[in-house]
C-alpha cells in the first residue's frame, strides 16, 4: 500500500512514517521543515521538501497513492493569536489545496490529524464528539474550519475522511524551545537539570495526554474503516491531569528539584480537557496502552541519551 504522509518530519509524523514503513507500507512523505526534523526518519520514507499549499508537487506526490495521512500544520497556540493569517493560509488553505491535488488525480481517502483544542471552554467533561465546538484560538479555529471542508468536500466530491481529534501528544523526539514548549518534555528537561519551570496560572489547569505510539495506532486504525463517512473521533487517554500532577511526575522521575515559578495565566485555552474515547474504542479498537509515568519515563530517557 502506498500512502502520503504530509508534515513527515514533524512529531507525529515522524513516528507514523516510521511506523508505516515497518508495516511494509511505501510511505511518501512531504515536509517544509519549518518545524520538523527529518533526522527521525527511516532512510526508506521518500522524503520531499515542499509545501503543504504547491499544488503542482502535490500532484506528482499523490500519484498511485491509496491513502494521505493529513498532518502538515502549523500548531502553536500563542502563535496562532499573533499571526492568525498565517494560520488559516497554512492550515485551511494547505488543507483545501491537498483536497483539490486529491480530487484531480483521484485519491479519495484521507486520515485528518485535528485536534482536541476544537472543543475550548466546555461545562461538561469527558469531551463528547458531539459537543458544540467553542474554539479559543486561532490554532483551534483552523483546524476546525479544515474538519468543515474535508467534511463537506467528502460529501461532495464522494471522499472518505476520518478526522482524528487527537489530545495533548507526548513521548520521545517531541520538539520543545522557548517559543514552543510543550508541557512534558520541557518539565522533565528542567527538572532534570534543576532549571526553572514557569507554569502559567495556578497549576490546576488540566489536559488529556496521550503517548505517541497510542496516538500513531489510532491514526492507523483509521486508515482501515471501511467507507467511512464525515467520521470525526477523539484520540486521548481518556483521562484528565493537572499540570501540577505532570509537575509531581517530572520531579520523581528525573529525581530533581527545579525552581517553580507560578505566572499570570496565558488566553487561547481551556480550564479542563479530557477525551471521551467510547467512539475510539468502538470504531477502531482503541486502547490507549502507555500510561502517563510509563510514557513520561521513556520521554526522561529518551531526552536524557541524547543529552549526553
Amino acid at each position: 500500500m502506498k500512502v502520503l504522509v504530509t508534515g513527515a518530519a514533524g512529531f507525529i509524523g515522524t513516528s507514523l512514517s516510521n511506523r508505516l514503513i515497518k508495516d511494509g507500507y511505501e510511505v511518501i512523505g512531504l515536509d517544509d521543515f519549518s518545524a520538523g526534523n527529518p533526522s527521525g526518519l527511516m532512510p526508506e520514507v521518500k522524503l520531499t521538501e515542499a509545501k503543504i499549499n504547491d499544488q503542482k508537487k502535490l500532484w506528482e506526490l499523490l500519484q498511485g497513492v491509496d491513502c494521505v495521512f493529513h498532518l502538515a500544520a502549523k500548531v502553536i497556540v500563542p502563535d496562532s493569536i499573533l499571526y492568525p493569517r498565517e494560520y488559516e493560509k497554512i492550515n485551511v488553505g494547505g488543507t483545501v489545496t491537498l483536497l483539490e491535488a486529491m480530487r484531480d488525480v483521484g485519491i479519495n481517502r484521507m486520515v485528518f490529524a485535528s485536534s482536541g483544542a476544537i472543543y475550548g471552554i466546555q461545562d461538561e467533561q469527558p469531551l463528547k464528539e458531539t459537543a458544540k465546538p467553542k474554539p479559543a484560538s486561532p490554532y483551534a479555529v483552523s483546524k476546525l474550519a479544515s474538519e468543515y471542508y474535508i467534511n463537506t468536500i467528502g460529501r461532495l466530491w464522494g471522499l472518505e475522511a476520518v478526522c482524528l481529534r487527537i489530545f495533548n501528544a507526548y513521548g520521545p523526539g517531541q520538539k520543545f524551545s522557548f517559543a514552543h514548549a510543550p508541557v512534558i518534555p520541557t518539565f522533565l528537561k528542567q527538572a532534570a537539570s534543576m532549571g526553572t519551570i514557569v507554569i502559567h496560572g495556578d497549576g490546576n489547569k488540566t489536559r488529556d495526554f496521550i503517548y505517541i505510539d497510542d496516538v500513531v495506532e489510532a491514526l492507523v486504525a483509521a486508515s482501515k474503516i471501511d467507507r467511512p463517512v464525515e467520521l470525526v473521533i477523539n484520540v486521548g487517554s481518556g483521562t484528565e491531569t493537572s499540570v501540577n500532577e505532570v509537575l509531581s511526575l517530572a520531579k520523581k522521575i528525573t529525581n530533581g528539584s527545579p525552581e517553580v515559578v507560578y505566572n499570570q495565566r496565558r488566553p487561547g485555552g481551556p480550564d479542563r480537557m479530557c477525551a471521551d474515547i467510547t467512539q475510539a474504542k468502538t470504531l477502531l479498537g482503541f486502547k490507549p496502552n502507555v500510561h502517563l509515568e510509563d510514557g513520561m519515563r521513556m520521554t526522561h530517557e529518551f531526552i536524557e541519551r541524547f543529552r549526553k
